[in-house]
């Protein structure tokens, strides 16, 4: 109705021209309008009458209506039943889409409820962590305070006691007569001297060293993980100690270490790392000869130096925090020999592990009587107990002292072992 050409036409719906009367009359060819459309050209796929046939699809295979409906019809069945599962399927999906669209909606506000409930439990934390470091500042504050009010009363007082004595002294000397001065002189020289003995600090007991370091992670709160302390304590390294079993003595290639333990000026463990040490370990007879030390921050104010000396000899170890030397350092390291491994056999005796034999010796130093070179069992030099044969020494897990075998002994030796 809106296009120009079929703007004055009769237009209808499809349902109500079922039961019009047009409905199965004839149709007559737009050619020929006299002629009924009774063929059907294959060629052009298109409805024709008998004139058209023999005008212009003279060559073209045609056939009557009747006879090629049935196949015509059936493709278009084919197509129908495609259509209608394409028509089935789209339907699904525009059902699926419109569920997804409900439950994307619904999916997101629950989304938004847990948003909600993270950030206000977020800030409830946040919130009690602000609480604490304010508190955790307040309590600093009035301790500081209090220790500064105790030392400044203490001070007054020792003022008062000298500016007292000293102002009866001077006037002492210069009213009193030689009588007063020398009948007094005890009693205020004892208070003077009593007076000048007093120890006192000369600076301030505590200092304004506070600070706040928003990185620091501060545990959790709420269940959340919150960032932010206060630092009040600052490593002082006259107060550092070192510790360790063997910190003055160490053996070739063997690694060993110490531990460094970190204190504020008020002696107390820092109780966090991070701290800028340095150690060095040099030897003293041989400049181009340095051990190179690993140093392991345990996040707890302690750090562990651990090092591996190749050269035997003296060194000099330094212990350095913040630039400076730490109580105790530098000190001298003195490196062993390597352990020396034994080289003959523990035995009870020569004449024993041998199997008799006059030529076998021992380190302990025992003979036997009848041109034995070894010890044996009850003999004079004999340890009592079983000991090595290169060395003497009655321990089995030990250290070999004895120097290397000479090679009368080393045969002996070898024998005794081979036996």
């Amino acid at each position: 109705r809106r296009q120009k050409k079929t703007a004055s036409h009769a237009v209808m719906e499809l349902e109500n021209t079922k039961d019009c009367s047009q409905a199965g009359k004839p149709l007559f060819c737009p050619s020929h309008p006299t002629e009924e459309l009774r063929l059907f050209c294959e060629q052009c796929d298109r409805p024709v009458c008998r004139d058209c046939v023999v005008d212009r699809h003279r060559q073209h295979p045609c056939d009557f209506t009747g006879n090629v409906i049935h196949k015509h019809g059936d493709a278009l069945r084919e197509l129908l039943k495609s259509t209608q599962q394409h028509v089935g399927t789209l339907e699904d999906v525009l059902s699926q889409t419109e569920d997804m669209g409900s439950a994307i909606h619904r999916r997101a506000e629950a989304v938004a409820t847990e948003i909600r409930l993270f950030a206000s439990g977020y800030v409830k934390a946040i919130e009690e962590h602000r609480d604490r470091l304010l508190k955790q500042l307040e309590d600093l504050k009035v301790q500081k305070e209090n220790l500064l009010h105790l030392q400044k009363a203490q001070l007054q007082q020792l003022l008062l006691d000298m500016r007292t004595g000293v102002e009866f002294t001077e006037r002492l000397l210069t009213s009193g007569s030689d009588l007063d001065i020398l009948v007094t002189k005890g009693v205020v020289a004892s208070r003077l001297a009593k007076l000048n003995s007093v120890a006192y600090n000369t600076y301030p007991s505590v200092d304004d060293r506070i600070q706040f370091s928003p990185q620091e992670r501060a545990g959790q709160r709420c269940g959340y993980e919150v960032f932010g302390a206060i630092i009040s304590k600052v490593v002082d390294p006259a107060r550092c100690a070192l510790h360790g079993e063997d910190l003055h003595s160490a053996r070739q290639n063997q690694l060993t270490g110490f531990t460094l333990l970190c204190n504020d000026i008020m002696g107390e463990r820092m109780g966090r790392g991070g701290e800028a040490v340095r150690v060095t370990i040099t030897h003293k007879d041989k400049r181009d000869c340095a051990v190179k030390p690993t140093v392991c921050d345990n996040g707890d104010g302690t750090y562990h130096i651990s090092y591996s000396p190749e050269e035997p000899g003296l060194y000099a170890v330094c212990v350095c925090v913040k630039g400076q030397h730490v109580q105790g350092s530098p000190f001298t390291l003195t490196v062993k020999n390597k352990f020396r491994q034994h080289h003959g056999v523990f035995h009870c005796c020569t004449f024993c592990s041998s199997g008799g034999q006059k030529a076998a010796r021992c380190a302990c130093g025992g003979t036997m009587p009848g041109g034995y070179q070894g010890c044996g069992h009850g003999h004079k030099g004999h340890p009592g107990c079983p000991h090595w044969s290169c060395c003497g020494q009655v321990k089995e897990s030990s250290e070999c002292l004895g120097g290397p075998p000479s090679d009368t002994s080393q045969r002996s030796l070898l024998r005794t072992v081979a036996l």
